[in-house]
């Protein structure tokens, strides 16, 4: 089987037909675990053909003496999906007795395992790893998952008459860029809109409004701005208002990851709001090889304000 992008545990477990935890338990050889001969035989077979190679910081569970889980948040990836996430990580963690520690920010891979020596944790966790190597979204992603939400900004600017829509991204590159915007894409072409146009809004202010006077001169059809979170959309709402653009009259904007920041810019930014919060008590059953039924993850929602 030939496969893009890099195998995960799920693409194992998926494989052999067994659960995410089981095949971490085996592919660990978790001594604590009573698994029969036939389920191990699959699971390692599942592993092999997929070309399951195992990940240091991926590993979703990597067995230890102590009660602490530990989560890795790369830099660019905090904000409020982040924060309601570690929330339920957190709150399920402590309601089986473990103890959660956050690192946030670029650890040299070398820091984290001293860390991980230290500490020998019950589990060690990556924030949005599986997007982070290729992963194709399946049905649910696109139902509630990343791809979904990433979705939501394009087809609530589609609904209300945009066809000509202009991602506007940061200045840096961090682990979901791609996936982000290859979402995005993906959901104007199923929405049979032409392809998005994309250009970067740097700091400071008027580097900023610099780009955007270039990109929307370059591109004159485009009418909304789907920023990549609401830091670039209030970045772009600034430099449309030192131009003398309207929004949402002439230009409508719209962000994603909702911060308090965007209810007090004027016009008031229209985003997107994602509760990861079930998310991470997922993430914690599974990091326990517990039950996740009674868990679904939550949709995002578009929070309406002037913007667009």
């Amino acid at each position: 089987m030939v496969r893009s992008g890099r195998v995960t545990l799920t693409d194992v477990a998926k494989a052999s037909g067994v659960s995410r935890a089981t095949v971490s338990f085996v592919l660990n050889d978790d001594p604590r675990q009573t698994i029969s001969t036939a389920t191990r035989e699959r699971v390692m077979a599942a592993a092999h053909e997929l070309g399951y190679v195992p990940h240091g910081i991926a590993r979703a569970l990597r067995e230890g003496a102590s009660r602490i889980v530990v989560l890795s948040v790369d830099h660019g990836l905090e904000g409020n999906f982040s924060r309601s996430y570690i929330l339920g990580l957190d709150e399920e963690l402590a309601e089986h007795d473990h103890v959660l520690l956050v690192r946030h920010g670029r650890a040299a891979p070398e820091n984290l395992q001293k860390v991980l020596d230290a500490i020998a944790p019950r589990a060690v966790l990556r924030l949005g790893e599986a997007y982070m190597h290729g992963h194709e979204p399946d049905d649910s992603d696109w139902e509630h998952g990343f791809a979904f939400n990433a979705g939501l900004q394009i087809g609530y600017l589609a609904d209300h008459g945009h066809s000509h829509i202009a991602m506007a991204m940061p200045d840096y590159d961090f682990p979901l860029t791609e996936a982000r915007l290859g979402y995005a894409r993906e959901a104007a072409r199923r929405l049979g809109l032409p392809p998005l146009e994309r250009f970067v809004v740097p700091r400071p202010r008027e580097a900023g409004r610099s780009a955007v006077a270039e990109a929307l001169a370059a591109h004159p059809d485009v009418t909304a701005l789907a920023a990549f979170d609401d830091d670039i959309a209030l970045r772009s709402l600034t430099a449309l208002r030192d131009l003398g653009r309207r929004v949402p009259d002439d230009v409508a904007v719209i962000g994603f990851d909702e911060t308090e920041h965007g209810s007090l810019s004027t016009p008031a930014l229209t985003t997107v709001h994602v509760d990861a919060k079930v998310l991470g008590r997922i993430a914690a059953r599974e990091a326990l090889g517990l039950d996740t039924a009674g868990l679904a993850p939550v949709p995002g929602r578009i929070v309406v304000r002037e913007s667009a």
